[in-house]
């Protein structure tokens, strides 16, 4: 009986730790291309490619990182951040540039901006892997 028992926990441990990453992009090609990489990482990753759906992801399931853009149908990231109820660390990915973008997003909560046209996907990989030990 206790082997059995201590088998059935070993099979559930792995579901416990795979860690949840939420990535809120509208485009198509790097949302893809991010949930390839975050996968084989070990990841378990959900996308949302507008913030409307993406919040209600976020608010519905507790993440360990959301990988959020700025410029999206529905809703603005910026909005989205506003909505937010259950608080998981954010990490923007936006082609907007500009430092006040910067500070607004950072002001409220974001952990980290990437500039998507001037960041490797490896190093967003590298800033997740690091804030969610």
């Amino acid at each position: 009986m206790t082997k059995k028992d201590t088998k059935k926990e070993t099979k559930k441990a792995p579901a416990k730790k795979s860690k949840k990453i939420l990535i809120v992009e509208d485009e198509r090609p790097l949302a893809h291309a991010l949930e390839l990489k975050f996968s084989h990482e070990g990841y378990d990753v959900t996308i949302a490619t507008d913030g409307a759906e993406g919040l209600k992801m976020a608010n519905a399931t507790k993440y360990n990182m959301i990988l959020l853009d700025l410029i999206m149908p529905q809703m603005d990231g910026f909005t989205f951040m506003e909505q937010l109820k259950k608080k998981s660390p954010i990490i923007i990915l936006s082609n907007l540039g500009q430092e006040e973008d910067k500070e607004r997003a950072k002001k409220l909560g974001a952990i980290e901006y990437f500039v998507k046209s001037n960041t490797p996907i490896t190093e967003i990989i590298k800033k997740v892997k690091s804030s969610i030990k």
